[in-house]
């Protein structure tokens, strides 16, 4: 037995314990009374949950009243809230704030109870009362059994290569994917032949009722964090600052070097909470690069909007790349050009989710 694994004994013990209770029943789920999907995962941050959320929102919002829950993490507001766009990410944590802001329209409440939040919405007027639920980052909360789960693995980060907290990243066994009603590996690069996608399955020792599917990340061009005081013209610069506070920054970097010369990378840790000081290593770096722009996550955006005493200068030079989740469709051996896919694979996730 590998040393990490005797270290990791009393771990893996006490999670496969919880699941067991959970299986047989002795531990309770709670059943929403409405239909419901769940997104999440058993790392701990960085296969990208907000996008895949915003793309079900996106996906049927049209057809019906789509609500959020989020837990809310890092806010300092206890209970239940209902995020409005004018609240900082301090009232309801950065990434509903960054989902509500996107959608306006739609119901997004956080709370660290998962069932008193959807008994909540569940009990709303008819005429506000969802009629879907989609659970963010909940697959390893088990007290609640959702309609369907959706568990998503990074590409970047394979179960298979990893460990469980604190010797690795994963919060869960990655025996646990069993549970999942579809997996979803994420922030893929090109194409997805069938020898990729079969190895993936066996790797992850995934049954084949269980569908899998694949995501890329998609960049959308820079939008300024400060509206007010933005210089456009550091846009079409040909070098780069880059600086963000999320769990994995590989994906942001390589695509900020497919069009920038990046000339520094500053890395803070997953919600970091900025500070002016943080903003005076951002300075150094604009003082020793004059011409670069600044860039950064839209997650990280939510944060920095509401840090007073931003500098102006910083201000001036300051965009946030929007990413949106797109999934790589099975096309066989039809041809496509290249604009149809995301719609393709929208439609194939739509007609392989199963709501219950």
């Amino acid at each position: 037995m590998k040393l990490d694994r005797i270290l990791l004994f009393p771990y893996t013990l006490t999670l496969a314990l919880r699941n067991l209770l959970y299986d047989r029943g002795v531990f309770k789920s709670y059943v929403p009374p409405v239909p419901s999907i769940c997104v999440g995962n058993v790392t701990v941050g960085g296969t990208g949950k907000t996008p895949m959320v915003e793309l079900l929102v996106r996906m049927y919002r049209d057809d019906r009243r789509v609500a959020v829950v989020s837990r809310g993490y890092g806010r300092k507001t206890k209970g239940y809230r209902e995020v409005a766009v004018d609240d900082t990410y301090r009232e309801v944590g950065d990434e509903p704030l960054q989902i509500k802001k996107k959608f306006p329209d739609v119901t997004v409440v956080v709370d660290a109870d998962r069932t008193r939040a959807i008994e909540t919405l569940a009990a709303l007027p008819e005429d506000r009362r969802p009629q879907l639920v989609i659970l963010d980052d909940a697959f390893q909360h088990r007290r609640v059994r959702p309609g369907y789960s959706i568990l998503l693995v990074s590409s970047t980060r394979p179960l298979h290569k990893d460990a469980l907290l604190p010797l690795g990243r994963l919060r869960d066994l990655p025996s646990q994917v069993k549970r999942a009603d579809m997996v979803i590996v994420t922030k893929m690069e090109g194409g997805v032949t069938d020898t990729v996608r079969y190895r993936w399955r066996e790797n992850m020792r995934l049954p084949g009722r269980i569908p899998l599917l694949f995501s890329r990340t998609a960049y959308l061009p820079p939008v300024p964090v400060f509206a007010d005081g933005c210089d456009q013209r550091y846009v079409y610069s040909k070098n780069a600052i880059v600086f963000s506070g999320i769990a994995d920054d590989r994906t942001v970097r390589r695509e900020v070097g497919w069009k920038y010369t990046v000339n520094d990378v500053l890395s803070f840790s997953d919600h970091h909470r900025y500070t002016l000081s943080d903003m005076s290593r951002v300075l150094s770096s604009m003082r020793r690069h004059p011409t670069a722009v600044v860039l950064t996550t839209e997650k990280d955006a939510q944060r920095l909007v509401s840090l007073k005493g931003m500098p102006p200068e910083l201000k001036a030079r300051l965009f946030y790349l929007p990413i949106v989740s797109e999934i790589i469709p099975e096309t066989g051996s039809g041809r496509y050009i290249e604009e149809e896919l995301p719609g393709l694979g929208l439609k194939q996730l739509k007609e392989t989710i199963i709501i219950r």
